[in-house]
């Protein structure tokens, strides 16, 4: 069992090879481009937390000129999903949905337009304390995850060429949105 292993593990990269796969971030250029994104966003919490999450994710060059500026339109909403007898709401429902806009510096046309919406749950406790502290955990869990889709997303764009032309990158149609 022991020799398979290695041998199994051999046809797997061989195979992989003869397929044409690279990995995204093997991409030449990728990561000089990401780094070289300016995230503009609204003010608050929720964009502060997304712009340090995305600075973080794209490991944005201060020193350098952007190449991009990416302006973000952000919309937070908290349903109530477990309600107790006595009509308290005991878990709650986060959704946030970030709209992007990304820009060539200096003329400034659009390049991409993109929307990431990210849903969680979390509990609230009788505790005002707690109940807050669980809040500003779910928007940052949010907004985390809404930078690494974002991230993704762009990574995958530049890493099969960016589009040249009026609309190019213009967002699909999205789903019909959930109603709680």
């Amino acid at each position: 069992m022991r020799r398979v292993l290695p041998l199994l593990a051999l046809a797997a990269s061989l195979a992989l090879a003869g397929c044409g796969f690279t990995p995204l971030y093997a991409t030449p250029g990728l990561t000089s481009k990401l780094a070289s994104i300016d995230v503009i966003a609204p003010q608050g919490r929720t964009g502060f937390l997304i712009r340090e999450h995305l600075d973080d994710a794209f490991a944005h060059d201060r020193a350098g000129p952007a190449a991009y500026s990416m302006k973000l339109a952000l919309a937070e909403a908290r349903y109530p999903r477990g309600v107790r007898t006595d009509n308290v709401a005991t878990r709650y429902e986060y959704v946030l949905t970030a709209d992007y806009t990304l820009a060539n510096l200096p003329a400034g046309d659009v390049a991409k337009r993109g929307r990431v919406r990210v849903e969680l749950t979390y509990d609230s406790a009788d505790q005002p304390y707690a109940s807050i502290v669980a809040q500003e955990d779910a928007q940052d869990r949010a907004a985390k995850e809404a930078a690494r889709r974002i991230q993704l997303e762009l990574a995958a764009w530049l890493a099969t060429g960016e589009p040249k032309g009026p609309g190019a990158g213009a967002p699909k149609a999205a789903g019909k949105a959930r109603r709680g």
